[in-house]
């Protein structure tokens, strides 16, 4: 699903590499690319809020082509997260990094990327894939409402390059998305629940209107995460946020 050594495309800057993946995709260009771009104009993050993009930070996106069902293809974002923490500890030098449902990485409780991942149809049972990866390096978003931060200032003071980050994650991406291709999500869901960031920790989910409030007890077989309500029922999240404490949307 993912190759690591698909052709790199670089833009000094665009609107977003997400956006450019689907205008590549619209055009019958499945690649695979990946698209990397040095600024963005126009980031996004889910549920379309804006994500500012300064030099210094990695912006990428990998687009290809699944014949998965499109259920496998969402479990890709638990990869993409495990990926992701890979760099984090390899950046800051010691393991750090953990994983916050559905698809944060954080460091000491403060977020340090963002995953995106779209699709569409190509018909014929196939699906284009866009799997968006922002790291904050250097610098931070300024428009994000939670605890968030860049690896440097994790590093003591230790150079991280944007270009080893870029090259370390495609690797590891591509270890973790093989994984989930060839074994299913089982040993994904193994390895993300090793790193999992509030279990046992008192969190509201947010979905669309309504907010859930309980104690997060795992990971379901197929990406949901169980929350323990007041009542002592499991409540299975399957789409949404999730919050501790005075966290707020961002």
């Amino acid at each position: 699903m993912i190759d690591p050594n698909a052709a790199r495309v670089t833009f000094d800057e665009i609107d977003s590499t997400n956006a450019e993946a689907a205008r590549r995709a619209s055009a019958g260009d499945v690649g695979p690319y990946w698209l990397v771009a040095a600024t963005q104009s126009a980031g996004r993050g889910r549920r379309g809020r804006s994500w500012t993009s300064e030099p210094g930070n990695l912006f990428a996106t990998y687009l290809g082509v699944s014949d998965r069902p499109l259920g496998e293809i969402a479990l890709l974002s638990f990869a993409v997260a495990l990926a992701v923490a890979d760099v984090a500890d390899n950046a800051i030098g010691r393991p750090a990094a953990l994983v916050k449902w559905p698809n944060d990485v954080v460091v000491l409780g403060r977020k340090i990327s963002g995953i995106l991942l779209e699709s569409g149809s190509l018909g014929a049972g196939r699906t284009w894939v866009a799997v968006g990866i922002g790291v904050n390096i250097a610098s931070v978003p300024t428009d994000v409402e939670q605890p968030i931060a860049a690896l440097a200032s994790f590093a003591d003071g230790k150079a991280i390059s944007v270009d080893g980050v870029e090259q370390l994650l495609r690797r590891r991406l591509g270890f973790w998305a093989g994984r989930l291709e060839r074994e299913g999500f089982a040993p994904i869901r193994d390895a993300w629940l090793a790193r999992a960031h509030g279990m046992g920790a008192a969190a509201t989910a947010r979905l669309g209107n309504e907010e859930v409030t309980g104690v997060i007890r795992g990971l379901g077989v197929d990406g949901a995460l169980e929350l323990e309500l007041p009542d002592g029922r499991t409540r299975l999240i399957t789409a949404g946020e999730v919050f501790f404490g005075a966290q707020k949307a961002a």
